[in-house]
């Protein structure tokens, strides 16, 4: 779902226009963003956690020309999802093999 049609859900759902969904949704990102970027965590209970969490230097290797690199230390956001969207989403999908493969299937 890209974010046109996490509009229109969103829109549907609430009985908002699109034009109003989409202010919402991106009054909702600028918060969360601006929370982030002050290093605020922001905590939407059942659903997860957004936080900042540093990277440690590390070194790895450019894949085309196979010389080691260092790559900076760095912050970068995170999510940890809630109980509640953990348990929505395995109540409803399962990993299974396909082949070699692992992928997600509807229960």
């Amino acid at each position: 779902m890209n974010k046109g049609e996490f509009v229109d859900r969103l829109a549907t759902k609430t009985s908002l226009t699109k034009k109003d969904a989409r202010k919402a949704l991106d009054a909702m990102i600028d918060l969360i963003s601006g929370a982030l970027s002050s290093n605020e965590e922001v905590l939407l209970t059942g659903f997860g956690k957004f936080e900042v969490r540093a990277r440690k230097r590390s070194k790895r290797i450019n894949p085309q020309t196979q010389q080691r690199i260092t790559v900076p230390e760095k912050v970068v956001p995170a999510f940890k999802p809630g109980k509640n969207l953990k348990d929505i989403v395995a109540k409803k999908l399962r990993a299974m093999r396909s082949g070699s493969e692992l992928k997600v299937r509807r229960v």
